[in-house]
């Protein structure tokens, strides 16, 4: 018989979840109340209102955290926008833009995958192209920080290209929400999607997302409602929009938004610009360290994400069986390489209440053993 009380403790510094704080776990644990309680309610929209300042988004933008993991939000963000024949021009440089097109072709869209090597940015000016060739395309987009790689995806030329077009702009932010900026605004973007067990340092379960108002008046102007009654977001603004109108949808998982609003009011209390500044500070100190000890770094120079690292293990060392020793001798996850990276790369996340130079400094002791 297995207990959960008699689970080891991990240090997690793989690709998410990310380690949740002792602050946030005391908040998981306080009392469930009902979902309609206006307690409760009070808790949700002061969630969704500190989403919004950590997007960056508007007051006219629909912010909210969905009951469900990033992936959910992922297809959530095509399934409220895509209509069977729309164009869709997806950027396709990992795992994430890959399951993006798939989404969008599952739900009957035509895809233009514009693609790039694994470990490069998309072309912003590729995908400007793949717009002006297709200029009745329902949306771009690309993902911001592709967890498979480690790459930082610039978005401010393609947002300022689309700012007065009907086509909309799509942005996958689970990585970087919380770590990075995200600029909603500033970037022009219409939806970005995240989930709470990356930069957040929540537990799985909970995933924010952000519509613009561009975003909000297409959907309400479809032909058919969105397959997906779940996913609508117009559906989910009559239960996450004013009190006053407040109209029931689901039943929200209570105690994941006490998570969330407390590692909200974490975030904000150390600062926006010093959470990045520690973020990159971490990231790259051990981005230097790995270099310095033969590895290799997945993504381009000066696309890197800070907290995220793709790096390719020194030659002649086998991936996995060092991995799961690191695991069992250490209690430290990483993750394995996906694609190209596929047995020959760790990825190593530095996320959250996680981002600490004696977490980076740990980790690194561990691998001079390892790899001695």
């Amino acid at each position: 018989m297995i207990a959960t009380a008699a689970l080891e403790p991990r240090l997690l510094l793989g690709p998410g979840p990310s380690p949740v704080s002792r602050r946030v776990l005391e908040a998981l644990a306080r009392p469930t109340i009902g979902h309609l309680d206006d307690q409760f309610l009070a808790i949700m929209d002061d969630a969704s209102r500190r989403l919004r300042r950590l997007f960056g988004a508007d007051e006219d933008a629909l912010v909210f955290a969905m009951s469900g993991t990033g992936s959910l939000a992922q297809e959530a963000s095509l399934a409220n926008l895509v209509e069977p024949g729309d164009a869709v021009v997806v950027g396709v440089n990992g795992v994430f833009g890959s399951r993006l097109a798939e989404m969008a072709e599952r739900m009957g869209g035509r895809v233009i995958r514009v693609e790039a090597p694994w470990g490069r940015i998309v072309d912003p000016g590729a995908v400007i192209d793949a717009v002006r060739k297709e200029p009745g395309a329902r949306l771009v987009a690309l993902v911001h920080a592709e967890t498979s790689t480690g790459v930082r995806q610039p978005l401010a030329e393609v947002g300022a290209y689309l700012r007065e077009r009907e086509t909309l702009f799509v942005a996958d932010t689970v990585t970087s929400l919380g770590g990075i900026p995200v600029d909603f605004a500033a970037n022009h973007l219409d939806v970005a999607y995240s989930g709470a067990q990356k930069c957040l340092g929540v537990p799985p379960g909970l995933a924010p997302i952000a519509f613009s108002a561009k975003a909000l008046t297409r959907i309400k102007g479809r032909t058919k409602p969105p397959q997906s009654w779940y996913m609508d977001a117009g559906l989910l603004a009559g239960y996450v929009g004013p009190l006053s109108s407040r109209r029931y949808h689901h039943t929200a998982p209570i105690n994941m938004t006490y998570a969330l609003h407390e590692s909200l009011l974490a975030i904000e209390e150390e600062g926006y610009a010093a959470r990045f500044a520690r973020h990159a500070e971490v990231g790259g100190r051990l981005q230097r360290e790995l270099v310095e000890r033969g590895w290799r770094l997945f993504a381009e120079e000066g696309r890197r994400l800070p907290q995220l690292t793709a790096a390719e293990l020194p030659p002649g060392r086998a991936e996995e069986p060092l991995r799961k020793t690191l695991l069992s001798d250490y209690g430290i996850e990483v993750g394995g390489g996906l694609g190209p990276g596929a047995g020959k790369m760790w990825r190593i996340g530095m996320m959250g209440s996680g981002a600490t130079r004696e977490n980076a400094d740990r980790l690194l002791a561990a691998i001079d053993v390892l790899f001695a």
